[in-house]
């Protein structure tokens, strides 16, 4: 498109296809419906993640807004769409397959839009029997992170640990019990203040 503009006509959007710029039409409730539809068949999705999908669908406004609080209302009616659940699902998954712990799995929640209230029911519930150390140890073995040998291995284990949603506490724990040396915790400990004191 040497020397033209790439302008949008009005009510559309851009599609690229191959190089070749196609305008979109802007979705009525109806269409956008079915696009909410299928875009959760493929993938389950929170309220807010299918919101920034739908966005650019519509007509920007009031009236898009209007149209996506409606489709947004008939999807929760026939339970198409459900942070609750979706919480409850991933929490569940993230904790059996991945072996996070909370922290991690409460940040991911709250990123993909789950409101607090949500987020910390759905965690009581999920991990309220869960052993946070033995959860931390399988982390280890499934992620085959062994017993550190030196100091700056060991800043490894604690950095993977703590990213993977574990308390200090627990870590540090599992630390002692392999007998790391106390001089490489204490490091471990100044270093995390200086952090922190940034």
């Amino acid at each position: 498109m040497r020397g033209g503009g790439w302008g949008a006509v009005k009510g559309t959007t851009l599609n690229y296809v191959r190089g070749i710029v196609k305008p979109k039409a802007f979705l009525n409730e109806a269409g956008l419906y079915e696009y909410a539809v299928k875009a959760l068949g493929r993938h389950i999705r929170t309220e807010m993640e299918l919101r920034r999908l739908m966005h650019a669908r519509v007509e920007p406004g009031p009236g898009g807004d209007e149209v996506m609080g409606a489709v947004l209302t008939r999807l929760k009616e026939r339970g198409y769409l459900d942070d609750r659940s979706y919480a409850e699902t991933y929490s569940r998954l993230r904790k059996e397959n991945d072996k996070f712990g909370q922290r991690r799995v409460r940040q991911a929640l709250r990123q993909k839009g789950v409101s607090a209230a949500v987020v910390e029911k759905t965690l009581e519930e999920t991990y309220a029997s869960t052993d946070e150390e033995k959860l931390a140890r399988q982390y280890l073995e499934r992620k085959r992170i062994g017993k550190p040998e030196d100091e700056k291995q060991t800043a490894r284990v604690m950095r993977r640990l703590v990213a993977a949603g574990f308390s200090t506490g627990v870590i540090y724990k599992i630390l002692r019990q392999w007998d790391v040396r106390e001089e490489s915790l204490t490091a471990l400990d100044s270093a995390g203040d200086e952090l922190t004191e940034d």
